[in-house]
């Protein structure tokens, strides 16, 4: 089995937008059984929340729902749990590494690599972070499921 966690910075618009695209490319493939897929913030600003009304309303003009997310804080057990641990911007790196201690493994990277994800909480542009992520996860499950 694969474990994959995605990481932004409140768990409400990025990481869960990540979260929920990987988990439809992987039940269109009837892949289930083989990925744990799952998301996190590096703050605790949003602890509980939702998936952020426009990162919703994203996914949804795509057919893909995120209903029952709660937004969850990475935990250092987290390190150990995941193979993967995905952040969207340098800035989630840093702070994912703070939380877990170090990445002796190597499982701690961008989720595009060596590209940033902006922030649409900021932006407002959630298009935009819409074809980042679905560009980064698509590129991410075609290199997993084969191995």
């Amino acid at each position: 089995m694969k474990r994959i966690l995605f990481v932004c910075h409140g768990n409400i618009c990025r990481s869960p937008m990540a979260e929920f695209i990987m988990k439809k490319m992987v039940r269109q493939a009837g892949l289930e059984e083989a990925f744990e897929i799952a998301s996190a913030a590096t703050s605790t600003e949003e602890l509980g929340n939702p998936v952020y009304p426009m990162a919703r309303q994203e996914l949804a003009m795509h057919g893909i729902g995120c209903a029952g997310h709660s937004a969850r804080q990475l935990t250092p057990d987290d390190y150990q749990h995941f193979d993967l641990i995905l952040g969207m911007d340098n800035a989630n790196i840093d702070n994912i590494l703070r939380i877990v201690g170090s990445d002796p493994d190597g499982k701690v990277r961008l989720l595009l690599d060596g590209k940033e994800i902006a922030d649409p909480w900021y932006t407002r542009n959630f298009r935009t972070a819409w074809n980042d992520i679905h560009a980064g996860v698509a590129a991410l499950f075609e290199s997993l499921k084969e191995s």
